[in-house]
């Protein structure tokens, strides 16, 4: 079962999530925006924004950030197996917001 998208999230989020949870593997990935781009349907530039918002929001976060290597942290994981309540997250926009 696929997590509900936050107002402010789209297809495209989701998408970088699950490739960096790699569901089917033996392991998460870590991935570049350069890696993530080429094993989706997005350019490079749009992974890299999408990126800085799932990182704000504390979905994803670096690997190595000298790199510009990212990884899922506890949130990320927590949303995509749906122990994260979508309501969180867009009160963290709302509360951005104000």
């Amino acid at each position: 079962m696929q997590p509900r998208l936050a107002e402010w999230m789209t297809p495209v989020d989701r998408a970088i999530l699950e490739l960096l949870h790699n569901e089917g593997g033996p392991h998460e990935l870590v991935l570049s925006p350069r890696l993530l781009a080429e094993n989706s349907d997005w350019s490079r530039q749009t992974v890299r924004e999408h990126l800085m918002t799932l990182r704000d929001r504390g979905l994803v976060e670096y690997y190595d950030e000298t790199g510009g290597i990212y990884q899922l942290p506890d949130r990320g994981r927590a949303y995509l197996v749906c122990e994260l309540d979508v309501e969180e997250l867009e009160s963290d926009e709302a509360n951005d917001n104000q």
